[in-house]
């Protein structure tokens, strides 16, 4: 007989439905590297609006945030930025993936980091060492 396993310390991500389509909730990190200190408070002002609480110095986190209201904010955060801010989003789970999205000299860019299951992790190679070669003694005269 198999037993379940104990999710207890696990985060529980629930779906919305709006307008009769199902939006999953996500878990959402944001790091900030602000440009100047005006520009940190308005960063910060604006994810607190959205409801993301601050972890620790420019980073913040939201476990009930869905992809619809993350689109909005990232279109925010784009129109409160300069070329010297930088801001990378960490969302998971989106269908079964790690995404990353990086705002970086008011460019996105997005990494999907694909894993799951079915995939087994690949062993690092074995490390060949080099034969230990030892100290001949020099012989004074």
């Amino acid at each position: 007989m198999r037993t379940l396993p104990d999710l207890s310390g696990f985060i529980i991500f629930t779906t919305v439905v709006k307008h009769g389509i199902i939006l999953p909730r996500m878990f959402v990190s944001i790091a900030v590297d602000p440009g100047g200190e005006s520009r940190a408070k308005e960063l910060a002002e604006l994810l607190i609006q959205y409801g993301f609480d601050k972890v620790q110095r420019g980073l913040w986190e939201s476990t009930a945030i869905s992809p619809e209201t993350l689109n909005r904010l990232k279109r925010d955060l784009d129109r409160s930025t300069d070329a010297f801010d930088r801001i990378r989003i960490f969302q998971f789970p989106v269908d079964g993936t790690l995404v990353l999205s990086t705002l970086r000299e008011k460019k996105w860019r997005r990494l999907v980091a694909k894993g799951g299951e079915t995939t087994a992790p690949v062993p690092a190679p074995a490390v060949q060492t080099a034969p230990v070669r030892r100290p001949t003694r020099s012989v004074r005269r």
